[in-house]
């Protein structure tokens, strides 16, 4: 192993564990956030409609590096203070949330919707309908496309170096810096992203293999 790679592994891991951290809090709340943005796509409620489509259109037309660059510099200038990290991983959060509500959108609609009315005529409630019915359905043909979405998560997460976060790239960046060798430190931060992406598609197969009908 070269001499500035294993000066530096304490860097690159600390890292490491920052990029996962905010990956795992930035699709945790993508994924509330992306629900509740879905009910709204989906609700018979015009303004909820409105609002749900505004959203979801706003967030999918605008890079994240600007968003990043946006909240990071912009929030400090109206008297809102976070930290660093807090900021670029509720950006992300509130970023992704538009693609997961898509991703449940168009999950739900591929459940029949004689389902839903199947449903309603048995007494259930609209809430009732969509938790016990529609939803673990819909759920089977979210997998794949929610850990694509995962995975465009966690390679974003890079970005952050931009706005001064030192993840596992912005690590990567100190050390090409110190030791001038970019090669070297940049070849094994691809490695880790590549394990990082194919451990989620891995997870999302054997998750995709769990909840398929059997027939």
């Amino acid at each position: 192993m070269p001499r500035e790679l294993t000066a530096t592994l304490g860097q690159l891991g600390h890292g490491l564990l920052l990029t996962l951290a905010m990956t795992a809090l930035a699709f945790t709340g993508a994924l509330l956030l992306g629900v509740l943005l879905a009910l709204c796509r989906i609700s018979p409620v015009p303004p909820l409609r409105a609002v749900g489509t505004a959203y979801v259109t706003l967030f999918r037309n605008v890079p994240l590096l600007v968003l990043l660059v946006l909240f990071v510099f912009g929030l400090p200038d109206v008297g809102l203070l976070f930290s660093l990290f807090l900021t670029v991983t509720a950006t992300m959060a509130l970023y992704w949330a538009a693609f997961v509500c898509e991703v449940l959108r168009a999950g739900i609609r591929t459940v029949p919707l004689g389902q839903a009315e199947a449903a309603r005529a048995l007494g259930m409630t609209a809430a009732q309908c969509i938790r016990c019915v529609i939803l673990p359905q819909a759920l089977r043909s979210m997998v794949q496309p929610l850990a694509n979405v995962f995975i465009g998560l966690a390679l974003s997460t890079s970005l952050a170096a931009a706005v001064g976060v030192a993840e596992l790239t912005g690590q990567t960046e100190f050390a090409t810096l110190k030791y001038d060798d970019p090669l070297t430190g940049f070849a094994a931060t691809t490695v880790v992203y590549v394990l990082i992406t194919l451990s989620i598609g891995l997870l999302a197969g054997r998750i995709e293999r769990r909840v398929a009908i059997r027939r």
